[in-house]
């Protein structure tokens, strides 16, 4: 039901099946279900072994009964228009039996350029990868699983079984209240994406400008775009990855790393920093991240040199650079880093949407900060401490995914209670998951005892739901740092709303 509403010629051919049969079928509760493949309609009426037999006479009696009480939906002609306007072809991708979903396009006089049936779900989504589709309108959450297998942009619509609510907790990258909104929506996208053309060839043009770069690869959307970018344009013989390890580094994030550069053909090194050397570091105010950047490039200039590369570059974007507190940031560019992604204007929502393009597997990877950023300002910084963030988050996202809920972004936050710097007794954990999970987490003991089990002595959990840069909000006030980076007076509120 996303360009017709069949459920008139449907619910007549059930009608009719079940006259012939003599079994007593509820023709409205089948159209209520559209979708999912005809099979699983017919297995809800008739035994196994007679399902293949009326799925021929189902499809034997739809031209007939099924065609002309049809109608196209609202916007369904100007949507099709509108990509054929942009110079884009339409491809229809239907659970329908492939002749029939053609008649009703005939009959409707709606053009598509090409027609694939009998597919679902993720089915679906071999056919748009075949086609080269970039975009996916449907009305269902199977379309929106073909869609994302393609990497496709998934444009859902509730003009099918579901919710508009439904569609975007089920992963849809756009909901339209319908298909009069498509037109629209499709120049903006189409406008979008010829910026992120010319913002990549910003990004090659800076890249080429380089010559040979050693990428500060963190395993993030962000660097793992300027990496995948660098070697495209300068080769991997020109290029290393270069992931520091160190207490502060999930050991997840470091296994994936490795895949990543793997995959692109890069050398990939792993030098070890020693941020906790760094007082300011360990003293973890508001500056921490100046005194963390600062080891990194301190320890990833050398590397570069000794590899005769150019660049250190880091996967600083726009956004990044429009922010207010970014200490980090700061220490980078004292060093002389490269930021070619910020240099070529390109946002985080830009490289997300290049990143799908080129078929990263990261381009919707949750943003992944190291586990310094777990612990509120003003308790200073441990292995102890990062290490016991780490078995928290672990244990958390596991006793989630047993109980069936499936959590994106997740953090366990570190609010203190003990000695500073120790793991006394009385220290308090709070947790900031996906804001609709929110409930079902203070619904889920194990969930928060998988924390408790990790070394907290007391867990909260977040009411407003997963925020980056939560730990900010806790800044009362920072002072400015002096030349040599100590901090000359930080007030805290440890306690949040």
């Amino acid at each position: 039901m996303t360009l017709i509403d069949t459920r008139p010629g449907i619910a007549a051919v059930w009608d009719a099946l079940a006259a012939e049969t003599g079994v007593v079928i509820d023709s409205a509760a089948a159209v209520s279900r559209l979708g999912p493949p005809l099979g699983d309609e017919l297995a809800m009426w008739f035994p196994a072994e007679r399902i293949p037999a009326m799925g021929e006479r189902f499809r034997a009696l739809y031209p007939d009964l099924a065609v002309a009480p049809v109608l196209a939906l609202p916007g369904a002609r100007e949507a099709v228009d509108a990509v054929h306007a942009h110079g884009g072809r339409v491809l229809v991708v239907t659970g329908k039996y492939e002749p029939n979903a053609r008649l009703h396009l005939d009959h409707l006089g709606i053009e598509a350029d090409d027609v694939a049936g009998s597919l679902w779900a993720s089915a679906k989504g071999d056919a748009l990868r075949e086609h080269g589709a970039s975009v996916y309108v449907g009305d269902h959450l199977g379309d929106i699983t073909g869609a994302r297998a393609a990497g496709a942009v998934s444009v859902a619509v509730p003009t099918g079984p579901i919710s508009a609510a439904a569609l975007a907790a089920g992963g849809a990258d756009v909901v339209l209240g319908g298909l009069l909104e498509f037109p629209p929506w499709l120049d903006d996208h189409v406008r979008e994406q010829e910026l992120i053309d010319r913002r990549l060839d910003d990004l090659d043009e800076r890249l080429r400008e380089l010559g040979s770069v050693l990428v500060a690869f963190s395993g993030g959307a962000d660097s793992a775009f300027l990496l995948a970018a660098a070697v495209r344009v300068l080769g991997a013989d020109r290029v290393v990855a270069a992931t520091a390890v160190s207490s502060s580094l999930p050991g997840a994030e470091l296994d994936g790393a490795r895949r990543f550069a793997a995959d692109l053909g890069v050398r990939h090194l792993t030098p070890r920093t020693a941020e906790m050397g760094r007082p300011g570091y360990r003293a973890n105010a508001g500056d921490r991240c100046y005194f963390c950047k600062a080891e990194l490039l301190d320890v990833l200039r050398p590397v570069a040199a000794g590899h005769g590369l150019a660049h250190v570059a880091t996967g600083t974007n726009q956004d990044d650079a429009l922010a207010k507190f970014r200490p980090g940031i700061r220490a980078a560019a004292e060093r002389g880093a490269a930021t070619p992604l910020r240099d070529a204007g390109l946002t985080k929502a830009q490289i997300r949407a290049a990143s799908r393009r080129w078929g990263l597997p990261t381009w919707d990877k949750p943003a992944a900060a190291c586990l310094s950023s777990r612990i509120a300002y003003g308790i200073v910084i441990s292995p102890e401490r990062l290490a016991r963030v780490e078995r928290a988050e672990v244990g958390l996202r596991h006793a989630l995914h047993t109980a069936g809920l499936d959590v994106v972004d997740l953090r366990v936050r570190d609010l203190g209670g003990g000695a500073a710097g120790s793991l006394d007794v009385g220290s308090r954990a709070r947790i900031e998951v996906d804001r609709d999970l929110v409930s079902a987490l203070e619904a889920c003991p194990p969930a928060l005892a998988a924390v408790l089990a990790a070394g907290f002595d007391t867990v909260e959990v977040d009411p407003r739901g997963f925020r980056s840069g939560a730990m900010n909000e806790l800044l009362g006030l920072l002072d400015a740092v002096d030349v040599a980076g100590h901090v000359r007076r930080v007030g805290l509120l440890l306690e949040g709303p």
